[in-house]
């Protein structure tokens, strides 16, 4: 029975030190912040193309490396945008409830804010 558990326990340690190497060599990026929902889709659109562009060709070492650190940016651009389109759903939601108490000063007010927001999206 010994015998057996020799080269289990040589294979599995084998393999614990290949994963913890392969994690050591990760590296990890910051990317680019999105402060505004502009520099957010501006990032989303250029990062998108520079994935494109990357995929299109081998995906070698370098290729996967670019691939890691391009989804740092794309990741807080995402973010971004998500947490704009909830305030910009909310804000929608303030146009249609003031559109049903039949509230014109609501419905400018609102209107407006939704409009000046949604267009940063949407030209």
């Amino acid at each position: 029975m010994r015998v057996y558990l020799l080269p289990l326990t040589f294979t599995l340690a084998l393999m614990s030190s290949a994963a913890a190497t392969a994690d050591d060599a990760v590296k990890h990026f910051k990317g680019l912040q999105s402060e505004t929902l502009e520099q957010a889709v501006n990032n989303f659109s250029e990062y998108n193309n520079q994935l494109e562009a990357i995929l299109a060709g081998e995906l070698n070492p370098q290729a996967m490396s670019d691939v890691h650190e391009i989804t740092y940016t794309l990741e807080n651009a995402l973010e971004k945008i998500r947490d704009d389109l909830k305030e910009l759903a909310d804000t929608l939601e303030e146009v249609h409830l003031a559109s049903e108490r039949m509230d014109t000063e609501g419905v400018q007010k609102h209107g407006k804010a939704y409009l000046e927001q949604s267009r940063k999206l949407v030209k």
